[in-house]
């Protein structure tokens, strides 16, 4: 029976409240030591007309450093979560994500083409797009060679991802010059964003976004069983290609402005279900929403913990998602037995 579960303005509500406050603090606080309290005088001064407490030189680093990086983060975890959300919906696998599918790989290998042939940065996100849509499809063609499943399907996410990873790594030793730049970005990270990569990666978000919501219903539908969704009038075919066209696209802007980012997309869709309900039309805003706040969270971590120094973006990730990871795999065990 298809879960029932829908948005309540008031969770919808808590989850923007949470989103405000996230962008608001990492805003207030950074690396560089600017004190948060003169930081919100910096913020009043300019809605006011008033006389700031920071220097141009403190000041430029909120508004062209640290906003945006907080703004392009959020889109980035957004991006990873609700196309994380997508594919699990679309593949009746809650273990489905960005990652184990090959569609960050398949990014990764098309955006490390890019880099390695200088065709400007404009063009990154159209060869990401492409690459992770290959990715999801050979795994799902793979997977159905084999017999389908969802162990199936998993291993051959993670074959198609190996090597797509491995052709990545040969791409990059046919040109040294580019290996350490290619490496940083592999490991995930925004510290070199600004606004123009803000605005870059904005309409793929969004675009993806809108779909992935207005789909949420469908995907309800679709977890009845094809048989059921047809008679409903649904057409699951043309369901499951939107749904994979918009989450690769938001794979593709994501990877194209973070580089490497795992877990979110297994870590955030699955702490919704726990907190929310197990509802598409509650899973897919509020993985979007939670996305976002995580990464937030996850880069405030990643530049501070260490300053001045940063850690890879990536490596936050993984130290929360990777035993997230294995406490799903036990559960879906212990469910099988």
């Amino acid at each position: 029976m298809a879960p029932r579960t829908r948005l309540t303005p008031g969770v919808l509500l808590a989850a923007l409240a949470l989103l405000v406050a996230s962008v608001a603090g990492a805003t207030l606080i950074g690396a560089a030591g600017l004190g948060w309290q003169r930081v919100v005088g910096e913020v009043w001064a300019q809605l006011t007309g008033g006389v700031s407490p920071l220097s141009a030189r403190e000041a430029a680093i909120v508004w062209q450093v640290r906003l945006p990086r907080v703004l392009l983060a959020g889109l980035v975890g957004a991006a990873l979560a609700v196309s994380g959300a997508a594919y699990q919906g679309v593949f009746r696998n809650p273990l489905a994500d960005p990652y184990l599918l090959g569609a960050a790989a398949g990014a990764g290998l098309a955006a490390t083409l890019v880099v390695v042939t200088s065709a400007g940065p404009a063009v990154v996100p159209v060869a990401a797009f492409a690459g992770a849509l290959g990715g999801v499809g050979l795994t799902w063609v793979l997977s159905g060679v084999a017999g389908g499943g969802t162990a199936v399907l998993l291993l051959a996410g993670v074959a198609v991802a190996a090597f797509l990873t491995a052709v990545q790594t040969f791409v990059q030793q046919l040109d040294a010059d580019t290996i350490a730049r290619v490496y940083t970005w592999m490991l995930g990270g925004l510290n070199t964003s600004g606004w123009d990569q803000v605005l870059r990666t904005l309409p793929y978000v969004a675009v993806s976004a809108v779909a992935l919501c207005v789909c949420a219903r469908l995907l309800d539908v679709l977890s009845l069983g094809d048989e059921e969704a047809a008679s409903l009038g649904v057409r699951p075919g043309r369901v499951r290609l939107l749904v994979l066209l918009a989450a690769s696209l938001a794979t593709a802007a994501a990877v194209s402005a973070g580089g490497l980012i795992g877990f979110v997309g297994i870590v955030v869709p699955h702490v919704v279900r726990l907190l929310a309900g197990v509802g598409h039309r509650v899973v897919v805003p509020l993985s979007l929403l939670g996305g976002a706040v995580f990464l937030i969270a996850a880069d405030q971590v990643a530049r501070t913990v260490l300053a001045p120094a940063e850690l890879p973006l990536g490596v936050v990730t993984a130290v929360v998602g990777a035993p997230f990871f294995a406490l799903v795999l036990r559960q879906r065990r212990e469910r099988v037995r």
